[in-house]
């Protein structure tokens, strides 16, 4: 980042553990008070980027992206302006597919007034019934989740057992689920049925397994760091396959006879 938190100066008598000096960087506006554990910035960001984890957090950091503060004891604390840096990084891997590099020049024209965010700042998350979302666990059966999507609770069913629709070991579903069921409830107009679907499914698997072997040796590694170069790499990939899925897909649409 061009604008970083300066180094404490001896002769002001900052104590020690106290967040330094810091300059307005992007974004503006934004709050710069630290009171945020890491905890509490996964519980921000994990309904709209459900894989993001610790290491991914850390990875980011090690990669200058964010600098949060650091305790006296060592503990990272986080402002909601440090927030918002993460989110817009996010968004532009998953949306935009830039590699690190390109979002950090991104970041570093923002902090120099050369260049202004087209992305509204503080998205308010809020789920069905007007209650503010909090968190990416779906809901914990299949009736509510039925409920939710507005179908019969045979559907979500039916998509468990065709294995398109899989719940934890606890019988809960993930934030994925929704948009699972609720794609599946479209398509069902059409005549196609969760059996039908159970080759969308396996295909899937199969580009995960993929990025799996790509990222393994990565993952392998004891290092945050490296945990987190993981994770940002296959999410990368994950994005890139579905990218190219659906270009062939609308390919192979527009050569069906008229």
């Amino acid at each position: 980042m061009s604008a970083a938190r300066s180094s404490p100066d001896a002769a002001s008598g900052t104590p020690e553990g106290e967040p330094d000096a810091v300059t307005d960087t992007w974004p503006h506006g934004i709050s710069r008070d630290a009171t945020m554990r890491i905890s509490d910035v996964l519980a921000s960001l994990r309904l709209e980027f459900p894989a993001i984890s610790h290491s991914k957090l850390r990875f980011l950091e090690e990669q200058g992206l964010v600098e949060p503060v650091r305790t006296a004891s060592g503990y990272r604390k986080y402002s909601p302006a440090d927030v918002e840096r993460l989110r817009f990084v996010l968004i532009e891997q998953r949306d935009r597919y830039l590699p690190l590099k390109v979002i950090k020049d991104k970041l570093s024209a923002l902090d120099d007034g050369v260049a202004s965010s087209d992305r509204p700042l503080i998205p308010r998350l809020v789920a069905r019934g007007g209650e503010t979302a909090s968190s990416g666990r779906g809901p914990s059966t299949s009736d509510l989740l039925a409920a939710e999507c507005g179908v019969p609770v045979a559907l979500v069913e039916e998509l468990v057992n065709a294995g398109v629709l899989r719940p934890d070991p606890t019988g809960r579903f993930d934030a994925f689920a929704r948009d699972v069921v609720e794609l599946a409830a479209q398509l069902g107009v059409y005549g196609i049925e969760a059996r039908h679907l159970r080759t969308l499914r396996s295909a899937a698997d199969r580009h995960v397994t993929l990025v799996d072997q790509v990222v393994s040796p990565l993952r392998g590694q004891q290092s945050p760091a490296a945990r987190g170069q993981a994770q940002a790499t296959a999410s990368e990939l994950g994005e890139l396959m579905a990218r190219l899925h659906t270009v062939w897909v609308r390919q192979g649409i527009d050569d069906l006879p008229r």
